[in-house]
């Protein structure tokens, strides 16, 4: 009995250890992503760490993906940030209704059906968020009146935040199958984890979508709201 119990309490350790790892390498492909692609308009910018961190939430659940939020946003304050505990204040906001909400829905429906529903939940709940924190927060940042910030919601805010949504999105869904089947190989998941998590599999034009839907809201953040990208050097 106690052999049994120490094995199930080894294999429990090992397989949280795993877990964590996996986090932290997840966490740190989004920090990646914040130092490389920068996508601006005006005084917003964004890039591809939701993308990321979604995938891994959609792995190990929402409680480890806000853990990720908190991580990168943090790092990305006290070495890259310009915007001071404003910015982090806004990232976390952001990224946590993007990240949790689309694996809080895939975590009780992991199917294809369960990633599409979570995603535009993400896109829709973060645009939403995001309106109501910067008409709640940029005007103390920015030292304007809130019926500045509110003027600013149909030409830059909201299309700004919508158009990052459905790209962050777009992203994750290409990427999802990709670090399903290396997560599998690197046994970062069990053999029985990873027909769960991979049970969203998506077919060619499953892809094609996403894929034409990224470009499309790319077109549109650089023709239309005249956005631009950038390395960072």
């Amino acid at each position: 009995m106690n052999t049994n119990t120490n094995a199930k309490s080894a294999r429990g350790s090992d397989e949280k250890i795993r877990t964590m790892v996996a986090v932290a390498v997840f966490t740190a492909l989004a920090y990646v992503c914040c130092v490389v692609f920068h996508f601006r308009l005006s005084f917003l910018s964004f890039d591809l760490k939701d993308a990321v961190m979604a995938v891994g939430a959609m792995f190990f659940g929402p409680v480890y993906g806000f853990a990720m939020v908190i991580l990168v946003a943090f790092i990305e304050m006290v070495t890259i940030g310009t915007t001071g505990f404003y910015g982090f204040i806004m990232n976390v906001i952001s990224s946590s209704f993007f990240v949790c909400v689309c694996s809080l829905v895939y975590k009780h429906n992991r199917t294809m059906k369960g990633a599409v529903i979570g995603m535009v939940s993400s896109v829709f709940s973060m645009t939403a968020a995001m309106m109501v924190a910067n008409i709640l927060i940029t005007p103390y940042y920015m030292g304007v009146e809130t019926e500045a910030v509110i003027d600013m919601i149909p030409t830059v805010l909201f299309p700004f935040n919508l158009t990052k949504a459905i790209f962050n999105a777009s992203i994750a869904f290409i990427l999802y199958k990709p670090m399903s089947t290396a997560l599998k190989r690197s046994g970062f998941i069990k053999s029985s984890d990873a027909a769960d998590a991979g049970s969203y599999r998506p077919s060619m034009p499953a892809l094609i979508v996403p894929l034409i839907v990224a470009v499309g809201s790319m077109l549109f953040f650089f023709l239309a709201l005249e956005g631009t990208f950038s390395f960072v050097s």
